[in-house]
């Protein structure tokens, strides 16, 4: 029987993290590394390049370069344009709406968590303090995305 990861291999899983600080998104991008399947990881570190990168504007214009991603790891508190106006966006959107956004972000407050659910999030994780445990929720939540969910095609 084929596994998932031996069904997309060749096919890079594209994950467009949303991440303003440099040391979360390297966490992020080592851990993704260390899956076997193909992915290809997307790092802009604001609002506004998100929406750039969403909609093919600015410096990502040409689609071929900015293909869809399959899914959005989204912090909060970002520059130029806040995360929860991205996911308003894209979950609004009819091109993007099926994209999963995971909300990973520092914020543990229930007024964040609930504008999140309300604007159709897929996931609201805050990240941890400690080290070790943020590596390990990464590897988690790789497994989940990477590995185990479904995408159509």
């Amino acid at each position: 029987m084929e596994t998932r990861s031996e069904q997309i291999k060749g096919e890079p899983l594209i994950i467009l993290l949303v991440e303003d600080e440099p040391a979360h998104a390297e966490i992020v991008r080592r851990n993704f590394a260390g899956f076997r399947m193909a992915n290809r990881l997307v790092h802009v570190a604001d609002g506004q390049q998100a929406l750039d990168y969403l909609y093919h504007q600015g410096e990502y214009g040409e689609p071929a370069q900015s293909p869809r991603p399959n899914l959005i790891l989204l912090d909060l508190r970002l520059p130029k344009v806040d995360g929860l106006e991205i996911l308003e966006k894209v979950k609004t959107d009819p091109d993007l709406c099926c994209i999963p956004v995971v909300v990973l972000t520092t914020s543990s407050a229930e007024a964040d968590m609930i504008k999140a659910y309300k604007n159709k999030a897929n996931s609201y994780l805050v990240k941890p303090v400690d080290f070790p445990q943020f590596m390990t929720m990464m590897e988690a939540l790789g497994y989940y995305w990477l590995a185990w969910n479904e995408y159509p095609y």
